[in-house]
């Protein structure tokens, strides 16, 4: 374990250190005052120890209930079993995600946070369940994918305010996050091991993308049913400007008590769960059951720590940040700025730990992490520029959305079916805490500067939707990706038997 806990602070100081080099520099920049300062560097090392923590109790514990329950619940072959475990292991999981709660604090004064969290939970359990109905029935994702985000696009412009467009876009990419992704992409893997067909593996993929189309549609259901219009951001200074170590270590000791609590009550639900499918199918003996033991323990301190850091130093800095640039040039140095954080933030995301894990693993190594890695963050680059252009110039998120949806569904008619699924399942982990704890607070700080009295109404409809901008790009890139992948296999495999025909003609003759 300890060899394990080292490899992954390795990982972990790869990830972080170049945000945290581009972050120093622009805080130096801006004349940041040294509190935030010393605030920022404590959260920095919290994020260090908290990602390695998770990654190695994710490994040890939610990879391995997600797999095995995927595995013996769809080995029993009754189908309202599996809509059952789906659907509640849907609402458990993501009441425990952090990005969620992160999201849900920031428009608490506009939306009750609990009736966000509850209807975004309701509609990954719905989704997550047509996810795993997919696998078993053999369903084409990209159906599925194409009917649902019509019905999206039909409710968000015949029904709903545009105010709570970009609420309800970005509650689809924070559902899918560092606690939710181990469950989900592990279940997917579980089903598929049953199946005996050669498509299985790439079936496995696509519950995180159903999962996040989910919450895209049950948002806009509670905007009708709430008839909620101009809505209206609540402006608050982004922390204490000044105070001594004591009062920095203070604030973060408050933190840690205040987020322990939140991942406990998080993880209580799974745990409970996981108690309760022990004692049923008695799948896992004395020595797994240690491991898996010591695996949520380490999650929890692990995810206690990276809230912490991202909360506490990473978001209000953030905010500082995006006021700073808002207000020099007339913010047009956000969107470089921007793209170089999203390139490297990608890499800090937990969930994206995940995923690239499970994909190298699922396709034998055919398709390296590191390549997975290199496209999400040309993705999330990509991303984040659009999303400061869209702070600087007021442009309607649909004019994104819908052209960027459009070319990733008629891209799911030409891309290889196992890369579809992991393109749409990479939208939804790239999204994760970092997008929320830092990115967000900076748009949000960005259209406070630029926008001055009237931010309050321009940062619902212009700060938040980076989220889902971050969630649209992969699937594009990815899919892109596979089609260039496609392209050389099939050269490659063409060269091959073009040789081996030589060779037995050599032979004849």
């Amino acid at each position: 374990m300890k060899r394990a806990f080292l490899d992954k602070l390795k990982e972990s100081l790869s990830a972080i250190l170049p945000i945290a080099a581009i972050i120093l520099v622009l805080a130096i920049a801006l004349q940041v005052q040294t509190y935030q300062f010393v605030l920022f560097l404590i959260g920095a090392v919290l994020l260090v120890i908290g990602l390695s923590g998770f990654n190695v109790g994710a490994d040890m514990s939610m990879l391995v209930i997600g797999e095995k329950i995927g595995s013996v619940v769809t080995h029993s072959r009754k189908i309202w079993l599996i809509s059952l475990v789906s659907f509640v292991i849907g609402i458990i999981v993501t009441i425990a995600e952090p990005d969620l709660q992160i999201l849900a604090g920031y428009v608490s004064e506009a939306i009750n946070s609990w009736v966000l969290i509850i209807t975004v939970a309701v509609g990954v359990g719905i989704f997550l369940t047509i996810a795993m109905l997919r696998i078993v029935l053999k369903v084409r994702l990209s159906i599925l994918l194409i009917i649902f985000y019509i019905v999206a696009f039909l409710l968000a412009f015949l029904f709903v305010d545009p105010s709570f467009w970009a609420i309800a876009f970005d509650s689809g990419g924070v559902t899918t996050g560092p606690m939710t992704v181990p469950f989900i992409m592990s279940l997917g893997v579980g089903v598929a091991s049953i199946r005996s067909d050669k498509e299985g593996k790439d079936d496995s993929f696509g519950l995180v993308a159903l999962s996040s189309v989910g919450p895209i549609i049950a948002v806009l259901v509670l905007g009708i049913i709430s008839g909620a219009a101009g809505i209206q951001y609540t402006v608050s200074d982004a922390a204490p400007a000044s105070g001594n170590m004591l009062n920095a270590l203070m604030q973060f000791v408050y933190g840690l008590g205040s987020y322990a609590a939140e991942v406990g009550i998080a993880l209580a639900p799974i745990v409970a769960f996981f108690i309760i499918f022990q004692l049923i199918t008695r799948v896992f003996h004395k020595r797994q059951i240690i491991k898996i033991t010591v695996g949520i323990i380490i999650t929890f301190i692990g995810l206690t720590l990276f809230l912490t850091g991202a909360n506490v130093g990473f978001a209000p800095m953030g905010t500082l940040i995006g006021q700073g640039l808002g207000d020099f040039v007339g913010g047009w140095l956000l969107i470089p700025v921007g793209m170089i954080i999203g390139y490297f933030v990608v890499a800090a995301e937990p969930a994206v730990y995940v995923l690239n894990k499970q994909v190298e693993r699922m396709s034998a190594g055919a398709i390296k992490a590191r390549s997975m890695k290199l496209a999400l963050s040309i993705s999330v680059c990509c991303a984040l520029g659009l999303a400061m252009l869209r702070v600087i110039t007021d442009i309607n998120i649909m004019y994104v959305l819908v052209p960027g949806y459009a070319i990733a569904l008629i891209l799911t008619f030409f891309t290889p079916k196992l890369f579809t699924g992991i393109a749409f399942d990479s939208g939804g982990v790239a999204s994760g805490a970092m997008v929320s704890a830092f990115v967000l607070p900076m748009a949000i700080g960005a259209c406070q500067a630029i926008e001055g009295e009237a931010a309050a109404t321009a940062i619902m409809t212009d700060a938040f939707g980076c989220v889902s901008f971050v969630a649209l790009m992969p699937l594009i890139t990815i899919q892109v990706f596979g089609i260039i992948y496609r392209h050389k296999t099939s050269k490659i495999k063409r060269t091959f038997l073009t040789v081996e025909d030589r060779i037995v003609e050599y032979e004849v003759y």
